[in-house]
């Protein structure tokens, strides 16, 4: 996990700086690809993802290790070959988990939190799932076990393999000739991420295009049909955390009203958006029937709320990257309350981006926990010894971030709403 931490903290910084260059590039060239509360999100939800990674919050029924040590028929001395059939045995497996959790209602919830953006730039590709907590497609792993490709180099390529599907996720790079053919291109994902009827599901390979052609799933970039982004159930939040856990609950609730007990058994793997009809009909849910038409969410924040939350994701980025570079220097337990720590303060602030009142509690929350760190510590995690005078700075913060919530909701907010009725 230290290994994956530095790694992380090598990539991160690059992952924000694309972010920065291809914004900066959107506006020279007079195109909007990037809505502020949006963006924040996205990185936001890519922050509760290295979370989650790095608490090691997934059950893994059957794990790589032990397939590969107990069926593994072929034993390839080559090192360029291992890692050559890794990536490609990574890719085929990346596009039957990705396939699956398009098509299987209750996979979809692993998936949904990367399509919610209504925008997509190279920040929505952080919007990354913290709802996997079981690891269900590890059968897709067993050609690779068998045929001996060691555990450590699927260590080493999964990262890789990760990462290089980040780049495409931009309107600002059209169809690249040849390579269109071959990999996965900004143009294949855009129709990928798109809600159009003739994009809807197509294109779930993750680095080479072929899977697609050769499974049936491919699906061109039309001049004349505009990709619209989003999900067809809109989320209407900018709360990661909530993102990734609502469509389970919307199942959960399905399932619980339904009357015949083969509805509530069948709904959990029954394709993607599909409901009883007793339940469509007594509980409808809002669908976009018109992606031409449809409005984007707007949390009508002001000015003063979009700079602040701004601030809270810079602030809170910093945080992080400290927690990964120091992931070795404290006990388990105090690096797990760090993280909880920050996944409650990123709960609390895209709350409030939301204008949501449980933004309130979760401020509270964060501001007692935060505190009580930095007295069972003697400090925030050695971080005074490195910057002077931290731990003011930080107490500080978690008192002017509770103070600042009440003023957004109660005294900011709620007047300016009134005035617009």
């Amino acid at each position: 996990m230290e290994t994956y931490a530095l790694a992380l903290s090598y990539a991160i910084p690059g992952f924000v700086v694309l972010v920065i260059i291809e914004s900066i590039a959107a506006r020279l060239i007079g195109r909007k690809v990037n809505n502020g509360m949006d963006t924040i999100s996205s990185l936001s939800s890519g922050m509760t993802n290295t979370l989650k990674s790095l608490m090691g919050l997934s059950i893994v029924i059957l794990s790589y290790d032990w397939m590969a040590s107990n069926w593994a028929i072929f034993d390839i001395k080559s090192s360029l070959w291992l890692y050559i059939l890794a990536f490609i045995g990574i890719d085929f497996a990346s596009y039957w988990s990705h396939r699956f959790n398009h098509v299987v209602n209750v996979f979809w919830n692993r998936h949904i939190v990367h399509h919610s953006s209504e925008e997509f730039n190279l920040a929505c590709a952080l919007r990354q799932s913290i709802s996997g907590i079981v690891e269900v497609y590890f059968f897709l792993y067993i050609p690779m076990a068998i045929l001996g490709i060691p555990t450590e180099v699927v260590a080493i390529v999964a990262p890789l393999h990760l990462f290089a599907q980040f780049w495409y996720h931009t309107r600002l790079i059209g169809k690249m000739g040849f390579l269109e053919h071959i990999i996965v291109t900004p143009s294949h994902h855009r129709v990928h991420h798109a809600i159009n009827k003739e994009y809807i599901d197509k294109n779930l390979a993750a680095i080479f295009i072929v899977w697609d052609k050769m499974f049936g799933t491919f699906q061109e970039e039309l001049e004349d049909v505009p990709p619209v982004y989003g999900t067809l159930k809109p989320v209407k939040t900018w709360n990661p955390v909530v993102i990734n856990f609502m469509h389970l609950w919307q199942l959960i609730k399905d399932a619980w009203r339904a009357e015949s007990w083969w509805d509530k058994a069948r709904i959990w793997f029954m394709p993607t958006g599909w409901r009883p009809d007793d339940v469509k009909k007594k509980y409808p849910v809002e669908i976009v029937t018109d992606v031409y038409n449809r409005p984007k969410y707007d949390s009508k924040a002001s000015a003063a709320l979009l700079t602040w939350s701004w601030f809270q994701l810079l602030f809170h980025l910093g945080l992080m990257y400290y927690a990964l570079i120091s992931f070795g220097n404290f006990d388990y337990m105090y690096i797990m309350a760090y993280m909880v720590f920050l996944f409650i303060s990123i709960f609390a602030y895209t709350s409030l981006m939301d204008g949501h009142m449980m933004a309130l509690f979760f401020e509270g929350l964060k501001m007692i926990s935060g505190l009580g760190l930095i007295y069972l510590m003697d400090g925030w995690y050695g971080l005074n010894e490195v910057i002077a005078g931290t731990n003011l700075i930080i107490i500080s913060y978690l008192i002017a971030s509770f103070v600042a919530t009440v003023y957004f909701l109660f005294l900011e907010r709620k007047p300016r709403l009134q005035a617009s009725v």
